[in-house]
Order: C-alpha cells, then structure tokens, then sequence
C-alpha cells in the first residue's frame, strides 16, 4: 500500500515514516525540500499518484492569527482536490485536543476551519487529535518566561511522546477511514506548569516556573480542561519520567 506522509521529514512525520516502511508499506514523505509544496499544489499530482492513503501532519510556518488561517484552508483544499483526482481513499489528519472548545486561540479557531474542510471534502477520512508533544517542553517555556521566571496557567494537559503520536497515526493510516474523530494522549494527567517546572528541572534550567492562573497559553485564556481529552481516548504508554531520561 502507497501511504503519502504530507509532512514527512518534520518531528512526528519522521517517525511516522519510518514505523509504516518498518511493516513494508511504501512510504513517501512529502515535503517543500522533496519538491511537494502544499500551498502551491506543486508536486501533488505526483507524489499522490497510486496513492491508497495521505497522512497530513504538516504545520503552518506562521502561527500568527491570520497567517495559520490561511495556511490550514488553503493547504488542505489543494491536498483534498488533489487526493479526489487521484482516488485517494483514505486521508487521515493530525490535529489538537480541544480544538472545537478554544475560540480564543487563533491557532485552535485554523485547525477547527482544516477539520471542517476535510470532513465536507467527500473523501473517506479520519482525523486525529493530540495532546501537547513532550518534544515541545522548551517552547511552552520559552512563550511563558519574563526575565527568569517562566509563568503559566496551571491548567491540566496530558502530554505525549512524539513516538507514541506517530504509532497512533500508523495504525489509524492502515485501518478502516473512521469518517470521525479519535483523541490520542500521554498516560499521565499533569498541571501545565509542574509539566515544564519537570522538564526544566531535567534540562538543569535555572529558571523559575511560576503558576498564574492569568497567564493564559500562548496568548490566549483558557479553562482548566481545555487542553486534556475525554473519555474514550487512546493512551499512549511513554511517560514524561521516562521519555527525559532518555532525552
């Protein structure tokens, strides 16, 4: 089966694309440095034909509001055209635990738009949203700090391994399209600043996380569950204890 990684070379595409060529697939990952701009639409015939599956995990270069808007609308139509031209059968898309529930959050309000793009496409889909990554510990940090204090909203998340993220999506690209939603998450519930508080500590940063409810993430407020999933979500096994001692 010919599974196209849109994304592929990027942290969770990396190691999506490995794990489906380890179980013999033909895996392709696709890229702007491999020629397939999905903004452009070059490269999508292409790369897309004899496709059965495209996995999209690619990310807007800009997060700024307007910029992340445009690049999830317009990427994911050029891709869902594309795939329709080529009988594509199943498109499977990575997107973010609360989104739906997060207005306030420019990013949250793009992934939202790119969800509903895909599901009115007509293409069999599904859609796979995840928690934070442990890979992004330092970024969450490096948005909350004034001076040497790191201040963040001490609101629950369930953060993952980016592995784990991309196991998820293998077995998802290789099944049966769900036409819906599956969350997928880390096995540990943790407050989002004695998460970062951890990871510092491990890295020998010296910098002081505090808990401020007012602090909001990433510009934006949020409630005390925004961030985590519910019932019924997909675990993965790699805890934060673990994933930094080997990281």
């Amino acid at each position: 089966m010919k599974i196209v990684v849109i994304g592929g070379t990027g942290l969770i595409g990396s190691k999506l694309v490995a794990g489906l060529d380890g179980q013999g697939h033909e895996v392709v990952a696709a890229s702007p440095s491999s020629g397939v701009d999905t903004l452009t639409g070059a490269g999508l015939a292409e790369v897309l034909d004899g496709a059965s599956v495209v996995v999209d995990v690619s990310n807007s270069p800009s997060f700024e509001d307007a910029a992340v808007l445009e690049f999830f609308r317009t990427s994911t139509r050029n891709l869902l055209d594309a795939e329709a031209a080529a009988g594509v059968g199943h498109h499977v898309a990575l997107s973010v635990v609360g989104t739906g529930r997060w207005p306030e959050s420019g990013y949250f309000r793009a992934k939202a738009a790119q969800e509903e793009i895909i599901r009115t496409a007509g293409i069999p889909f599904s859609i796979v949203r995840a928690t934070q990554f442990f890979e992004f510990v330092g970024s969450i940090a490096g948005v909350g700090t004034v001076g040497n204090e790191v201040r963040l909203s001490p609101v629950l998340v369930q953060p993952m391994a980016g592995a784990d993220v991309a196991a998820a999506l293998g077995r998802v690209a290789v099944g049966a399209p769900l036409d819906g939603v599956v969350e997928i998450a880390g096995p540990e519930v943790f407050r989002l600043d004695d998460f970062v508080r951890d990871g510092l500590a491990a890295r020998h940063d010296p910098r002081e996380v505090v808990a401020d409810p007012d602090a909001g993430y990433f510009g934006a407020p949020l409630e005390e569950r925004t961030l985590v999933p519910g019932d019924g979500a997909l675990l993965g096994t790699t805890g934060f204890a673990d994933w930094l001692k080997e990281n």
